[in-house]
């Protein structure tokens, strides 16, 4: 851990490449996003009284992908700073919201029971540290009262821990609470590698690697393999609270199948109550009215998004029947929160 740490400092879009990963791997003649004949091009933004191109803005800003697909067409991709369509970006924390996903389809499946089951029903050595009164839902809800500090930089933090470290099964095993649970919101990492390991317990002899490749990247289906980065390489857990590597269209078809409440074509993927639930404003119980089962909510709209470090984002908003995906090498000098609904409503 302390190796990874010191060389490679800070999380960084080429990540994937120095972690070991599960493969996932997309059908043969997968479904290609089809280009607006018509487009709607953004053509330039106007910043603190400043007007640019748009394209200029998304460069300047550090931006590597910039995708809008509206009514299931593309109608607006770009690429910047050497990468491409087929360029490899690890999702960080948007695979919070794909381990939300896959929580709904276990559910579904019986895997697991419900989101009132206790995390202890999954991971009973845990019992002792009083987490027979942490459920799935205050995991999701990140109301669980977890104690966890949420520092990439700092190494005797749990956050750089799960990323650079090793063995993720054990430093579960060091966790704590701090609260009683639906006491307060927090957004912390911890909750959501909590999940993957209940998920993982769950699905027994099927990987949560192979279990996304079966729900979600071969039903869509995707135009890429994609990867889960692990702890280690032996007996590996994949991290679930960051660390899916694939390409800006294939993060597109995860919002196009939320934006359609979880189905695709005539086929319904994820349950459809199960998307409702996870992307609407709920204050119960603690949780925010700004994150929901693992999603944010940028407004009070009914628009939401995944969002990870450095500015990757799958922003939906079904008024207006859009996805827009970015992705960067940091977030740049703007906020994101407020460009992506305003550039929604202008199209």
């Amino acid at each position: 851990m302390l190796y990874r740490l010191v060389v490679h400092n800070f999380a960084d879009i080429g990540d994937h490449k120095i972690f070991p990963a599960r493969e996932i791997q997309r059908v043969e003649g997968q479904f290609a996003l089809p280009t607006a004949v018509l487009a709607k091009v953004p053509q330039g933004i106007e910043i603190d009284g400043k007007s640019f191109s748009f394209e200029k803005f998304l460069e300047m800003n550090q931006t590597v992908a910039f995708l809008i697909v509206q009514n299931d067409s593309v109608q607006y991709e770009r690429y910047f700073r050497d990468y491409y369509a087929s360029s490899i970006v690890p999702s960080f924390s948007m695979a919070k919201a794909i381990t939300s996903i896959l929580i709904g389809c276990a559910i579904e499946d019986g895997l697991i029971g419900s989101v009132d089951d206790a995390v202890t029903v999954y991971i009973p050595e845990l019992t002792t540290q009083g987490f027979d009164k942490v459920t799935i839902e205050h995991l999701l809800q990140m109301t669980s009262g977890l104690e966890f500090n949420e520092s990439y930089s700092n190494p005797f933090g749990e956050a750089a821990r799960y990323y650079y470290g090793t063995d993720l099964r054990k430093e579960i095993n060091k966790l704590r609470l701090k609260s009683e649970p639906r006491k307060q919101f927090e957004y912390v990492s911890g909750n959501t590698q909590l999940l993957g390991l209940v998920l993982e317990r769950a699905l027994q002899n099927k990987t949560i690697s192979q279990y996304l490749e079966e729900k979600i990247w071969k039903k869509l289906p995707m135009e890429y393999d994609a990867s889960w980065s692990l702890d280690r390489e032996s007996n590996g857990l994949e991290k679930t609270f960051c660390c899916i590597n694939t390409r800006a269209r294939d993060y597109a078809k995860i919002g196009m199948l939320y934006l359609k409440n979880g189905k695709w074509h005539d086929t319904q993927i994820v349950p459809e109550e199960w998307v409702k639930t996870s992307t609407k404003i709920d204050t119960a119980n603690a949780s925010a009215s700004h994150y929901q089962y693992q999603w944010w909510l940028p407004t009070s709209s009914g628009d939401f998004m995944a969002h990870g470090i450095l500015g990757q984002y799958i922003y939906v908003n079904p008024e207006k029947n859009l996805v827009i995906v970015r992705l960067g090498k940091k977030e740049g000098k703007i906020d994101w929160w407020t460009i992506l609904p305003s550039l929604a409503e202008a199209l």
